[in-house]
């Protein structure tokens, strides 16, 4: 038979007993507010979460490009991120996935989950044992769930902000986060916090289709912190929206002259111009900033920007 209780750290378990009473085995709930949505324009997928638990965005997030993403939280059954994502692409729709696999999970009383598939078509479901305030919302190509939480003014508000909220997707799902927080969020405080949003071929050097992947572990506002963390991303490799500048011969000498005050480039060089792009891909490189370096007579508002930070 199982048992939940709360520990006087308002840590909420779920613990086995055996038929003596004997304790076997115990396993937190992942008790939390999370989105699950699809971006309708580009076909991103996307999970954002917050929780007072600790790496809350490895357990939870689950998504796989042109497949779709999924929550699974309170008694998190991590099971259903790998084998939700299988049935989707095998081509089973969201609420189809959902059914399956509550209908088989014993301790579906427990679980809560949350999904959208490659269509945009939301679902999801919260177990009758899930510690309240416990629900969610389905919207159009997205869904909020939550549990333990201060009240259903916390999901209500995560479905405005991200329906009214205009912009980049992980702006909105972020801005979801956050209009939670603000309505009550997790009833005992915050912890961690992630955003995790995939598209085919977009992750670093076009390996993998991890678009965004950030965690907060463990912060006193880690919604917050998550914030700072994306729009650093974003400086670094958010080229979906860049601004660019025509590389001209006095453009080039200009940044020749700002590579050799850094020291990337001998001074007397200044105007040639395949040098500076050879001492511009080296200061790049040093900067993290070499996945906005472009090779067809243009260069990026971004790396003008940190030159002239870091040379006045």
């Amino acid at each position: 038979m199982s048992k939940a209780i709360t520990s006087s750290r308002t840590a909420y378990f779920r613990i086995i007993l055996d038929w003596k009473g004997t304790i076997v085995s115990t396993s937190p709930l992942v008790s939390t507010f999370s989105i699950v949505a699809r971006e309708p324009d580009t076909g991103d997928l996307g999970v954002a979460v917050q929780s007072k638990f600790f790496g809350v965005g490895a357990v939870v997030s689950w998504a796989r490009a042109n497949v779709g993403a999924i929550a699974t939280q309170s008694l998190a059954n991590t099971s259903y991120g790998t084998r939700g994502l299988a049935l989707l692409q095998a081509g089973w729709s969201a609420p189809d996935v959902v059914d399956y696999l509550i209908q088989v999970d014993p301790d579906r009383a427990m679980r809560q989950i949350g999904l959208v598939d490659k269509q945009g078509i939301a679902a999801n479901y919260t177990g009758t044992g899930c510690f309240p305030w416990a629900g969610g919302h389905v919207g159009n190509g997205y869904c909020v769930q939550g549990n333990i939480l201060v009240s259903q003014d916390t999901t209500d508000a995560m479905a405005n902000a991200y329906e009214s909220t205009s912009g980049r997707f992980a702006h909105r799902l972020i801005s979801a986060l956050e209009a939670g927080q603000v309505a009550g969020g997790d009833s005992r405080g915050q912890q961690s916090a992630a955003i995790y949003i995939v598209r085919d071929r977009a992750g670093y050097g076009g390996g993998t289709d991890r678009l965004l992947d950030l965690h907060v572990e463990d912060h006193q506002t880690p919604i917050a912190e998550l914030r700072r963390l994306y729009d650093l991303h974003h400086v670094f490799f958010g080229t979906d929206e860049v601004v660019l500048e025509s590389l001209t011969d006095e453009l080039s000498a200009t940044v020749g002259r700002k590579l050799v005050q850094l020291g990337y480039l001998e001074a007397g060089n200044e105007d040639d111009r395949t040098r500076v792009q050879s001492a511009l891909h080296d200061w790049a490189g040093n900067e993290n900033l070499e996945e906005r370096l472009r090779n067809d007579d243009q260069i990026d508002a971004v790396i003008l920007r940190f030159l002239d930070d870091q040379t006045g």
